[in-house]
C-alpha cells in the first residue's frame, strides 16, 4: 500500500500502476480513486503511468478535521507530484477533481504540467450568486449538507441514481455500480464527506483556469444532474486558453463509468495529441 505523508501529517493513499508517461487522476466528492479504475487499467495497459490518490478524509488516506478545502487538496495534490517527481504529467480531474486540478495550477504553476483533462468538472463555480447568476442556489447545498447529516448512507445510496443517470427513462441500471459508490462514500470520513459540499460549491475558480497555460480538454454531459454543462464546462472553456469542450449528448456526471469505453478513447487521443 503506497502512502505519502504531507507536511501537516494527513497520510494519502495512492496507487501507482503501469510505466511511461505520468497521467495523474483526482476523483470526485465522496468517492476514491477507485471511481477512475476503468481508465487507469486502460491507460496502463496501453503504456503510460497511471497514478490515483485517495483526497484527504476519502477512502484510504487518514481523515483530518480540518484541510477539507481545494486549497489543501491542491496542495496535497502538489506534494504528491513532488514527491514522486512528475514530469509532463497530465492531469485528469472528475467534479471536485476538476476543481483541485485547476486551483493546483493555480497556486502551483504548471511546470510539471503537460496536460489538463477535466471531466463533468465544477470550475468555474457551482453556487448561484450575483456575478453567477447560472449557478446552482444555496439550497440546493443545504440540501447535501442535510442529507449527508440526516443519514448519509441512504442519501449516498440516492444519489446515485441522478449521478449516473439511472433516473432517466430506459436507463440500464447497474446495482454493482450503486454499491460500489455507495462503499467508497461509506470510506470517506463524516468531516471530509461534510465540509467538502462547501469546497466543491463556493470556491470560485475563475482566476485559477485563466492561468492554465498547457493543452487542455473538457469532457461533460449534457445531461449532467450533478454539475449542469451551462454554469460549468461551458462557462469554464471560455477562460481556458485554447481550451477545447467535448460534449456528451444525453451523458450523465458519472460518465467515466457509463461511458467508460468513449472516455478512455478521448483520453488516449488526447494524450497521443
Amino acid at each position: 500500500m503506497a502512502k505519502l505523508t504531507t507536511k501537516d501529517g494527513t497520510k494519502l493513499y495512492y496507487n501507482d500502476w503501469g510505466a511511461g508517461r505520468p497521467v495523474v487522476f483526482s476523483h470526485g466528492w465522496p468517492l476514491s480513486a477507485e471511481a477512475f479504475e476503468d481508465q487507469m487499467f486502460f491507460l496502463a495497459s496501453k503504456g503510460y503511468r497511471v497514478i490515483a490518490h485517495d483526497r484527504r478524509g476519502h477512502g484510504r488516506s487518514s481523515q483530518p478535521w480540518h484541510g477539507n478545502d481545494l486549497d489543501a487538496y491542491a496542495d496535497d495534490l502538489a506534494e504528491l507530484t513532488k514527491a514522486l517527481d512528475l514530469k509532463d504529467a497530465v492531469h485528469v480531474g472528475h467534479s471536485t477533481g476538476g476543481g483541485e486540478v485547476v486551483r493546483y495550477i493555480g497556486r502551483h504553476g504548471s511546470a510539471r504540467v503537460g496536460g489538463v483533462v477535466l471531466i463533468g468538472a465544477i470550475p468555474p463555480l457551482m453556487l448561484k450568486t450575483p456575478a453567477n447568476p447560472g449557478g446552482l442556489p444555496m439550497e440546493v447545498f443545504d440540501g447535501i449538507r442535510e442529507g449527508v447529516r440526516k443519514d448519509r448512507s441512504q442519501f449516498f445510496k440516492d444519489l446515485t441514481l441522478p449521478f449516473y443517470g439511472y433516473n432517466r427513462p430506459g436507463a440500464k441500471t447497474s446495482e454493482g455500480v450503486r454499491e460500489a459508490f455507495w462503499r467508497q462514500g461509506m470510506l470517506a470520513g463524516f468531516p471530509a464527506a461534510y465540509f467538502c459540499i462547501k469546497a466543491f460549491s463556493e470556491t470560485d475558480l475563475t482566476e485559477d483556469l485563466k492561468k492554465i497555460d498547457v493543452p487542455t480538454l473538457f469532457l461533460h454531459g449534457d445531461d449532467d444532474q450533478i454539475v449542469p454543462i451551462d454554469a460549468s464546462a461551458r462557462a469554464a472553456v471560455k477562460l481556458v486558453k485554447n481550451a477545447v469542450l467535448k460534449e456528451y449528448p444525453g451523458g450523465a456526471h458519472g460518465i467515466c463509468t457509463t461511458e467508460k469505453d468513449k472516455v478512455n478513447a478521448d483520453l488516449l487521443a488526447f494524450l497521443k495529441g
